[in-house]
């Protein structure tokens, strides 16, 4: 990884939690996002039913994960992953 974007991650508290075949999964906290070079893929936030990700409808913030697990969204949750998402894009990206 580029010394400077390494640099950028860890300012942010953004680990690179592992690498395979040009994949990488970056995390923080309970927030993770998957990345393939320069192509990053949705932020999503660990849940019980695993990594979920944030879904509008009507308006409205809900957390869905693989399977078809749903729970709605808190306010803490969707600003947490909303700075995941910001922080990341700026650090990977110059």
């Amino acid at each position: 990884m580029n010394p400077v974007i390494a640099a950028r991650l860890q300012a942010l508290h953004i680990e690179c939690f592992a690498t395979e075949k040009g994949y990488t999964f970056y995390t923080r906290e309970n927030c993770a996002a998957i990345g393939h070079g320069a192509s990053l893929g949705s932020s999503g936030i660990m849940t019980d039913a695993g990594l979920a990700y944030l879904t509008w409808r009507e308006g409205r913030p809900y957390l869905a994960a693989h399977g078809g697990a749903e729970s709605p969204a808190g306010r803490e949750q969707v600003e947490m992953l909303q700075r995941f998402s910001e922080d990341l894009k700026a650090a990977l990206n110059p």
